[in-house]
């Protein structure tokens, strides 16, 4: 019984460690709380006047069908927006480091 109460603990105790190895994009974004990003429906020359020009404009996505509409994606050297034809639907910060757990550079 005690040995099995002192193997969990230390696996506890590992798993714990290997946790706070990691830099998590949540706790991050908390931390860059002042960082302004776009707003949901802003338009695209809203943006652009606030943000200034994007680094980077990927191709769009969808509009293969009336149901799916055409998504823009703008890159800036901070955070990506997302676009529903011409209206902001999220920004999200982009990954600051290779060790950073969140989501992935954009596909070009």
């Amino acid at each position: 019984m005690r040995l099995t109460i002192a193997l969990t603990t230390a696996a506890l105790l590992a798993a714990a460690g290997a946790a706070r190895a990691d830099t998590l994009l949540i706790e991050r974004v908390q931390h860059e709380a002042a960082v302004a990003m776009p707003a949901r429906g802003m338009t695209m020359s809203q943006v652009e006047a606030r943000f200034g020009a994007p680094a980077q404009r990927m191709d769009p996505r969808g509009g293969q069908k009336r149901q799916w509409p055409t998504i823009h994606r703008w890159g800036y050297p901070a955070f990506t927006v997302y676009f529903e034809n011409s209206r902001v639907i999220d920004a999200v910060a982009n990954q600051a480091t290779a060790g950073e757990t969140g989501p992935k550079p954009p596909i070009r």
